[in-house]
């Protein structure tokens, strides 16, 4: 494992204020990455989990025993401010447990989708959910009024493989063409491999692609991938491995990958998020889960080849119970990136966002 060149030391962001996008005492809030973040100019939707708080000397402080809801919280002023929404049709199937923990309220069983859906519909967002990090379906909702309103639960494929475990990741090629980035069981059942599938009947058949990289070896994992396009061929995706991220790119529309190094070493495991500013750089984010815990980022200029020293947003975490990031960028330049968070080891976990400056290219 070799990182990629870095450019610079670690430095905080000028002007950079969080803010507060869930909280609630007695409750856990948690991993954005699952479940996506949206924008329309100033106004941006994320997704995350809200379970119930209990201490837990060794893993993550949620009641396991206790029900979880699946939530979206919407700002319209660019993240400085935000409301909970609980939409009806992202209620998750009957009896359905993500990584151990109850949902509810109940929603559908999932169905097959008729297709045809329009994708370059500019209030179209997509979201896919798991039902464990190993072996098991998934499904996918999609919304076509900015989530207001959503349709499904609608079955995912296994694709031949042993399980899949979809987090939300998806670039729309075109009215009813799309690539899904998805997380499937390696070959011993445990998590995981990242693979690409494709719809072009909008949403009504998927495809295998191809995976991303080899199988990785049994004391790690590539899960959780972060895509970018660069061009009408080229495609950018950043991979969660146990402790770093790695980066890997296809020149031929997702057919073929090469690696292009770990552009993030060493962070104690969390899941990326990429996104391309409109200066044409590449913003990487991530939770930081060794001391000090909090949330980092890196910038590139020259499509990943090459990345900043890290930006701090954050270095007050309590634990390394945190991260799972997904960033946007508003209409006046800044970034808007939303996380879970502690202040405590055994506190509750809460849903932040830091609105920062990237500054110039």
């Amino acid at each position: 494992m070799s990182a990629l060149a870095a450019v610079g030391l670690a430095q905080t962001p000028a002007r950079a204020v969080n803010r507060v996008v869930y909280k609630e005492p007695g409750r856990f809030g948690g991993w954005p990455a699952n479940h996506g973040i949206w924008s329309w100019g100033n106004e941006i939707l994320v997704g995350f989990e809200i379970g119930y708080h209990r201490n837990n000397p060794t893993g993550h402080l949620i009641d396991y025993d206790r029900p979880a809801e699946h939530v979206l919280a919407r700002s319209l002023d660019g993240g400085e401010t935000w409301r909970i929404e609980k939409p009806e049709g992202l209620r998750p199937p009957p009896n359905t447990k993500v990584a151990g923990v109850p949902t509810g309220p109940e929603g559908k069983e999932p169905v097959d989708c008729p297709g045809g859906v329009d994708f370059s519909n500019p209030n179209f967002i997509f979201t896919a959910r798991m039902t464990s990090i190993h072996v098991g379906p998934s499904r996918f909702y999609y919304s076509t009024d900015r989530g207001k309103t959503w349709q499904g639960p609608f079955r995912l494929p296994d694709f031949g493989q042993k399980g899949i475990a979809a987090r939300t990741d998806y670039l729309i090629n075109g009215k009813h063409d799309m690539f899904v980035f998805l997380t499937a069981a390696k070959s011993n059942g445990r998590e995981g491999r990242v693979l690409v599938a494709r719809t072009q009947d909008g949403a009504k058949s998927w495809k295998f692609v191809t995976f991303i990289g080899p199988e990785p070896p049994e004391d790690d994992f590539a899960i959780m991938p972060a895509s970018v396009r660069l061009s009408p061929k080229s495609i950018l995706t950043a991979i969660r491995h146990r402790r770093y991220i790695e980066l890997w790119r296809s020149d031929d529309n997702a057919n073929t990958w090469t690696k292009l190094g770990v552009p993030a070493p060493d962070i104690g495991g969390n899941p990326p998020s990429m996104i391309r500013l409109r200066d044409g750089r590449l913003l990487l984010t991530y939770g930081y889960r060794v001391k000090p815990f909090g949330i980092r980022a890196r910038l590139s200029a020259d499509e990943g080849r090459t990345w900043s020293g890290e930006l701090i947003l954050r270095d007050d975490g309590g634990s390394g119970d945190l991260g799972y990031p997904r960033s946007v960028q508003r209409p006046d330049g800044k970034i808007v990136s939303v996380y879970y968070f502690n202040e405590g080891a055994q506190s509750e976990r809460y849903i932040a966002a830091t609105i920062w400056d990237p500054g110039k290219r």
